[in-house]
């Protein structure tokens, strides 16, 4: 008792120290802004992890490899890397990709990062996962236009890769196989997350990790209705949307399900770095961020923005650019 009586004066002045500190730094401070805080989540350092596909760093070195391997692809000189370049956002800055032989699809590279916390992958929504999304642009004509067989062999030339394999899959007698390929590269680009942008800081208590114009932005985010796709914690309810952007005569999600009523219909996209994948939209055709919130706010909302409002909301979406995935360009056999 005696003891507990002589240390609560320090324990005060301790706590009076802790206190001043946290309110100089802002993280124990209040903006008053928590309602609008409470509708958005930070982002985790890692999405969930399928049962079927666990988590190895067996995996994800393989996996690393192959991102980087051109020759899975027809040519041999396309890679995942090729579109997906990790010194531009993880996509290509250019409006659509260019594939196999030059050819020009017909949408925008969309980045890989945070990938894993999507509900659906491409635009169109026709894979479920990553692991679903990771042999498409292999095979496709227009991407990497290899046969996934051919592939395969060419993997097993190399005793690196099936040395990789074989730790990767310890349990296969033949692993280097085409469900393998899909597991190592999803469990890779389940490593490509952003977290402790600037906004997830704030989100975690740090009140001066965004300023006012950003704040101003983040509560027009809200206000506006934007919330009501891009929620959760890649900024995207990964559903489908019709929305017909200048210049696209893309149908979108109909080609896939044949369905009228997803005519011209995307997946939301994910606003996580947004600020780095430029240009915008299903076609590319977009820009700059500043045009993509008016047309988002005219298309989706059917409401003009004022100027101030686009400079304070796009403020906002710069917050969300986290640091960049640490990764080692591999050495390939």
């Amino acid at each position: 008792m005696i003891h507990t009586a002589l240390a609560r004066p320090a324990l005060i002045a301790a706590a009076v120290s802790l206190s001043a500190a946290l309110a100089a730094t802002g993280v124990a401070a209040d903006d008053g802004l928590g309602d609008y805080r409470d509708r958005f989540e930070p982002l985790p350092h890692l999405p969930p992890i399928p049962a079927h596909n666990s988590l190895t760093e067996e995996k994800v070195e393989l996996g690393n490899m192959l991102f980087f391997e051109p020759r899975i692809s027809s040519s041999g000189v396309i890679s995942c890397a090729t579109c997906h370049n990790p010194a531009l956002g993880w996509s290509d800055r250019i409006p659509r990709a260019t594939g196999h032989d030059g050819q020009i699809g017909e949408r925008n590279t969309p980045t890989v990062l945070n990938s894993g916390f999507l509900g659906a992958q491409f635009w169109d929504g026709r894979e479920p996962d990553l692991e679903g999304q990771a042999l498409g642009p292999i095979q496709a004509d227009i991407e990497m236009a290899m046969d996934l067989d051919a592939a395969l062999e060419r993997l097993e030339e190399f005793e690196l890769y099936q040395e990789k394999f074989a730790e990767a899959f310890p349990g296969d007698d033949n692993p280097i196989n085409k469900d393998n390929l899909a597991q190592a590269l999803a469990s890779f680009q389940r490593t490509l997350n952003t977290p402790n942008s600037p906004f997830d800081r704030y989100l975690r208590g740090d009140m001066n990790a965004i300023n006012d114009q950003e704040k101003r932005g983040m509560q027009a985010f809200v206000d506006t209705g934007c919330i009501a796709c891009h929620s959760g914690p890649a900024l995207t309810d990964s559903n489908f949307w019709a929305i017909q952007v200048p210049g696209s005569t893309d149908v979108g999600r109909f080609d896939v399900t044949g369905d009228e009523a997803d005519m011209y219909k995307f997946r939301t996209p994910t606003l996580r770095n947004v600020g780095v994948t430029y240009p915008y939209m299903n076609n590319g055709a977009t820009e700059t961020l500043e045009e993509a919130v008016a047309i988002m706010g005219r298309e989706m909302l059917n409401r003009e923005f004022e100027d101030e409002m686009i400079a304070d909301i796009t403020a906002f979406l710069h917050t969300l650019t986290g640091k960049m995935p640490e990764f080692e360009v591999p050495a390939l056999p």
